[in-house]
């Protein structure tokens, strides 16, 4: 099944079994191999336009753990009826305002084989305290990775498409 049908199933099933006041719209899905994340826009406190941004903050992280603690109990019941349709563990989230916080999320563990340089890299992570340890160095890594990705693609893309345009220009090209 590809991710497209799955991410409609999951669209489909979540509209018919998401109470509707739970969320501003439609939320957000994350899928892959082994999760379902599921983040919603949750309404904001109101607030005077005056108040700094501690005071925003702390309002906001005060509505999601309220919003928590309400849909507890249903927001088990929904994901073991979807974690049983999809044989993936499913995650909730909520965005407020301009805070977003994911309540639970899985941690799978991904085999790799690492040089030294590379082992390097991540226990100086560690000794810098940085991560608690190899295992959250390399999530460190992947994160910081993901925060630059797209700039880093691009970039990618276009060295690519050179490389194509010197290849089709090279001795073997058909002359016209």
């Amino acid at each position: 099944m590809s991710t497209q049908t799955d991410s409609e199933r999951v669209r489909g099933w979540l509209t018919g079994r998401l109470p509707a006041e739970w969320f501003e719209g439609d939320p957000e899905l994350s899928i892959d191999r082994d999760e379902i994340l599921i983040v919603g826009r949750i309404p904001a406190p109101e607030q005077s336009g005056d108040v700094s941004a501690a005071e925003r903050s702390a309002a906001e992280e005060g509505r999601i753990k309220q919003y928590r603690e309400d849909t507890r109990e249903r927001r088990i019941e929904i994901a073991r009826e979807l974690e049983h349709a999809t044989r993936r563990k499913v995650a909730w989230g909520v965005r407020c305002g301009e805070t977003r916080t994911i309540f639970t999320s899985l941690s799978a563990p991904v085999m790799t084989r690492l040089r030294q340089p590379e082992r390097q890299v991540l226990d100086t992570l560690v000794d810098a305290g940085v991560a608690r340890s190899r295992s959250d160095a390399l999530g460190w890594c992947v994160k910081l990775v993901a925060q630059h990705s797209e700039t880093w693609l691009a970039d990618l893309r276009e060295a690519m498409s050179k490389v194509e345009d010197v290849r089709r220009a090279g001795p073997d090209a058909t002359e016209s």
